[in-house]
């Protein structure tokens, strides 16, 4: 296996990043997961462009996306997969021992890891906790993921594949690494980002190629919804067929069906969209 590091091609197994990297010791990083198909990065361009508004959220200096492109281009020549799970982290690089930024530059890694397809259905649970939608990190997609780690361990225990927050006003926010979709009387509904959820690149295409409305949504929503999807990278679209302990029998439900089979289609016209 071969990763991209700071400049050019190395080897997994002797590949190093320093223990005093600020994307280790704070947390001070962003990054982006893209599907990969035969070699070929879907939506590259739209993850580069979150990629730099990321960093522009985070004070980081501006990614250099020729060089990201090119990187993403020679690790996935270097190791041949049907699909695949291209990550790109993008660090504070070498600082101090505390939340201060070092002035060597940032740390750039481009890695990749083998992908099966997702199910057609999958149950989710809730979580007590919040996502803060005036947060300072608030829509950047940041190494600083612990909390989702949290939520995830407590979906997998009760069986599920993933975790859905509501944010501090009680509404629908997002899932640990997804985005969500409900059916309400026929019609599909997603939060608006102003929820506090990320600007899911699976997200917005979805929404620009079903017609989905964004509409802010009490969390109890799950509770009465005819359909509910999640979106993300390695999902695409994939239908919820369990909430807590409430069953959606017939999952994928009828507007769900036609949004997979809308986006597998429209997914396979473009790999660039």
């Amino acid at each position: 296996m071969k990763i991209w590091l700071n400049g050019g091609l190395q080897d997994l197994e002797t590949a190093r990043v320093s223990v005093l990297d600020h994307g280790l010791t704070v947390g001070d990083g962003i990054f982006e997961t893209v599907k990969s198909v035969e070699g070929r990065p879907f939506a590259l361009t739209r993850h580069l462009d979150r990629l730099a508004r990321s960093a522009h959220g985070l004070g980081l200096p501006e990614p250099d996306l020729d060089e990201v492109r090119a990187a993403c281009a020679a690790v996935l020549d270097a190791n041949p997969m049907p699909l695949g799970r291209l990550r790109i982290t993008y660090t504070g690089g070498i600082s101090p021992l505390g939340s201060d930024r070092g002035d060597q530059g940032p740390t750039l890694v481009v890695a990749l890891g083998e992908a099966n397809r997702r199910p057609d259905t999958t149950a989710v649970i809730t979580v007590p906790w919040t996502r803060n939608e005036r947060g300072a990190l608030t829509g950047l997609k940041t190494t600083s993921y612990a909390e989702n780690v949290v939520a995830l361990a407590r979906a997998h225990e009760q069986g599920a594949s993933e975790a859905l927050f509501a944010n501090t006003v009680g509404q629908l926010c997002e899932g640990t690494g997804t985005n969500v979709f409900v059916v309400l009387d026929g019609e599909l509904h997603t939060p608006p980002v102003a929820s506090g959820c990320l600007a899911g690149i699976t997200r917005a295409l979805a929404v620009d190629w079903t017609g989905a409305r964004e509409t802010d949504l009490p969390l109890d929503v799950l509770d009465r919804a005819d359909e509910v999807f999640l979106t993300s990278t390695l999902r695409d679209i994939q239908a919820v067929h369990r909430i807590d302990g409430r069953e959606l029998p017939g999952a994928p439900g009828p507007v769900t069906a036609k949004a997979m089979r809308i986006f597998d289609e429209r997914a396979a016209e473009d790999l660039d969209p």
